[in-house]
C-alpha cells in the first residue's frame, strides 16, 4: 500500500531534502523515523529537492508499506520521533501507482525579503538595505509568464531534459516591512526560484530594467541573469495533486 505524508521543516540545520553521504538531510531523518515505527527499511520519494537551508511549508514524499496503517497513530508517533524542526500534519493512503514528485501538477515558492532591518525575522528573510523600486520589480515579474524555457534561471551542469517550466502566476505584496513574492509553476529548474529572485532585485535597485528581463531569457545564459539569493528566505508552500490520486477523499 502506497502513502503520502504531508510535512513541514525548517531547513535551517539540514543539508537540503535528498539523502547526502556526510550530511544530514531531511529525507535521512524521517526515513529513519518511519523505519523504528513500522519495524521495517522505509524508504521515501519527496516531491521536491530543495537544496540546503530551504524551507518547506508544504512538502509531500511517499512511501510504501505491506500492511494498513492507522495513520492518526503513526502521524502522532512520528512528530513524537521527529526533531522539533520536522512536523507530519497527516499521513493519507493514495492509489498504488501515486508518486510524490511526478504527479504533482504545481508547486509554489515564497520568498521572503526584508525591507528593514529586523531582529526577529532575519533568520528567515533576505535583507536588503536599499530602497528597492517594487512597482518595476513586478514589472519584471510578469515578463517570466511570457516564456517557457528559463535555463537562464538554473544551475549550471545541471541534467535535466528539458529547461521548459509552465510559470502560472507570479505575486508581489508588502506586509509590514517584507516584500514577498510568492511563484506557481508545473515544475521548477535547480536554483530557479533564487536566480529569478536575484535579477528581479537588481531591477529593484535599478541596475537593469524591466525590459531587459526578455534579453535576459532569450540569452540562455545563467551569467546574464542576476545572483543567487540566500537560501533562508525561500520556502516551498504548497505541492498540489489531482484529487484522483486519494483513497477516501
Amino acid at each position: 500500500m502506497r502513502y503520502f505524508l504531508e510535512l513541514s521543516y525548517n531547513g535551517a540545520a539540514y543539508h537540503g531534502w535528498q539523502n547526502q553521504p556526510k550530511a544530514i538531510s531531511v529525507q535521512e531523518v524521517i526515513e529513519k523515523g518511519l523505519s523504528v515505527l513500522l519495524k521495517t527499511a522505509v524508504s521515501i520519494v519527496g516531491a521536491g529537492r530543495t537544496d540546503a537551508g530551504v524551507h518547506a511549508k508544504q512538502m509531500f514524499a511517499h512511501f510504501d508499506a505491506d500492511k494498513s496503517l492507522n495513520l492518526e497513530d503513526l502521524a502522532y508517533k512520528l512528530n513524537a520521533f521527529l526533531p522539533k524542526d520536522i512536523a507530519v500534519h497527516n499521513v493519507l493512503q493514495v492509489q498504488p501507482e501515486a508518486h510524490a514528485r511526478f504527479d504533482a501538477i504545481s508547486r509554489s515558492y515564497l520568498y521572503r525579503i526584508a525591507l528593514q532591518k529586523n531582529v526577529f525575522n532575519y533568520e528567515h528573510t533576505y535583507y536588503v538595505k536599499p530602497k528597492l523600486d517594487i512597482e518595476a520589480m513586478k514589472e519584471a515579474a510578469t515578463v517570466l509568464l511570457g516564456y517557457k524555457d528559463f535555463q537562464c534561471f538554473s544551475k549550471s551542469n545541471t541534467d535535466v531534459k528539458t529547461y521548459n517550466c509552465d510559470i502560472k502566476a507570479v505575486v508581489f505584496n508588502v506586509v509590514e516591512d517584507e516584500l514577498l513574492f510568492t511563484i506557481t509553476a508545473d515544475r521548477f529548474l535547480r536554483n530557479m526560484v533564487r536566480a529569478i529572485v536575484g535579477t528581479l532585485i537588481n531591477v529593484g535597485l535599478r541596475k537593469i530594467t524591466a525590459q531587459d528581463m526578455h534579453r535576459i531569457i532569450l540569452s540562455k545564459d545563467r551569467g546574464e541573469a542576476g545572483y543567487s539569493v540566500p537560501a533562508q528566505g525561500l520556502y516551498l508552500t504548497q505541492v498540489m495533486y489531482p484529487k484522483s490520486i486519494y483513497i477516501n477523499e
